[in-house]
């Protein structure tokens, strides 16, 4: 095949060499199977990297799944299993899937109904939130079981805050004047006194 992608035919391994060089390229084989095999006359350094940026671009779509794991005892008491479920519900939030693991020791594996009351009680507490994967089964002394997050449980309090309709907007009052000051009346000047006209005359 020509660096075009054109069928040149069947030539021998010397003629296919000598065309790549002098198109300053090389011969690749890429059907060792095929009989004849199939080689084509290409930029074998441009062809490896456009395959890495393929595959570099491939690896960024794929979407990794952590997987976390918590361990609980059959005999835990409320306020550990509150703490516990609490991680739980994180690893969820952030979109891992959660392996939970129920520890026996000694005569507690007798009671494994134990085990699984637990992880019977933390289904049901997460309820819509999660999905199990991988039911409870016992794997020698431990009790394993997997679930993983639904999309409700992976959605951010503040997206479900943005989502939540605005409340009606409440329409600003219109400014009122301030009442004007008074003015103190400006002081009045005291009359004068009148002087008393002249006294009528006395008899004689």
């Amino acid at each position: 095949m020509g660096p075009d992608g054109a069928q040149i035919g069947i030539v021998s391994t010397q003629d296919a060499l000598r065309q790549a060089q002098e198109l300053d390229l090389d011969l690749v084989e890429v059907a060792p199977q095929a009989n004849p095999p199939v080689a084509r006359i290409m930029d074998y350094g441009k062809f490896k990297y456009e395959r890495d940026i393929r595959l570099k671009e491939a690896r960024k779509k794929q979407v990794r799944v952590e997987v976390k794991e918590i361990k609980f005892r059959p005999k835990i008491d409320p306020h550990d299993y509150a703490t516990k479920k609490g991680h739980v519900e994180r690893f969820l939030r952030a979109g891992a899937k959660v392996k939970v693991t129920i520890m026996f020791r000694g005569r507690e594996m007798a009671r494994t109904e134990l085990g699984r009351k637990i992880l019977d009680r933390l289904v049901t507490d997460l309820g819509e939130a999660i999905i199990v994967e991988a039911s409870p089964k016992q794997d020698g002394r431990n009790m394993v079981m997997v679930i993983a997050p639904t999309k409700k449980a992976m959605e951010k309090p503040e997206a479900k805050e943005q989502r939540a309709e605005p409340p009606a907007a409440i329409a600003e009052p219109e400014p009122v004047e301030a009442p004007k000051p008074v003015e103190a009346p400006e002081p009045v000047e005291a009359p004068e006194p009148v002087a008393d006209p002249d006294p009528a005359p006395q008899e004689a």
